[in-house]
């Protein structure tokens, strides 16, 4: 009776651990990208649920993409923007508080991470994100990234960041709180669109749709 007790609570224990784990579909005009989002994250992760479930992503635009950089959408604007409107500024009125954990999360290839303005406690924007396509990092951009944060790379982060890149220097600076598990070509795809001195694609690259997956 004892083992079958303890079997029953290790299949709650892992159903419990399976249902905290929220996969995303993100549906492009490019193709398509899911993503997973971190628990340990939880207010950038509700958030961002929230913000699927109420299909307010639906129809936006990748408004800024830097090759070898990232790719950024989720400016409410873009969903009226014609193709010269310059984006980035816009927001839903609040921010999320920093839950930035750069010894665990940081922003190797494929990372997602929320956008933000200056503000001294790092606080996220409510609905920019981006996904980091990054480059491969060496001695010197490294190095650079040390000075320019203050913060010091673990090795197993840094030997990451040699082996598939990344953007070193965003460590400590903004939350990560999921990241790519399949559909980093896409990224790459709409990285290297043609854009204007702005960055924003010539060709609008749509945000389709997107939802929970499961």
């Amino acid at each position: 009776m004892k083992k079958i007790l303890s079997f029953a609570t290790l299949v709650l224990l892992v159903s419990f651990v399976e249902a905290q784990t929220t996969k995303i579909k993100m549906k492009t005009s490019m193709g398509t990208i899911k993503l997973v989002l971190y628990d340990e994250t939880p207010l950038h992760r509700d958030n961002f649920i929230k913000l699927v479930k109420e299909k307010y992503y639906d129809g936006l635009l990748f408004h800024r993409v830097i090759d070898s950089f990232v790719v950024q959408g989720g400016d409410p604007n873009s969903k009226l923007a014609n193709d010269t409107a310059l984006l980035g500024e816009g927001d839903l009125g609040y921010t999320i508080l920093a839950e930035i954990m750069p010894d665990k999360y940081y922003h190797k290839k494929g990372a997602l991470g929320m956008a933000r303005d200056d503000n001294p406690e790092k606080a996220s924007s409510a609905c920019q994100f981006y996904i980091v396509e990054g480059k491969i990092s060496n001695d010197s951009i490294i190095a650079k990234a040390k000075l320019r944060t203050g913060y010091t790379l673990p090795v197993k982060h840094e030997e990451v960041y040699r082996k598939i890149g990344g953007i070193p220097h965003l460590d400590s600076n903004y939350t990560v709180f999921g990241e790519v598990t399949k559909g980093m070509k896409v990224v790459n795809k709409i990285s290297k669109v043609k854009k204007d001195e702005n960055d924003r694609p010539i060709k609008n690259v749509y945000i389709l749709k997107m939802s929970i997956a499961r």
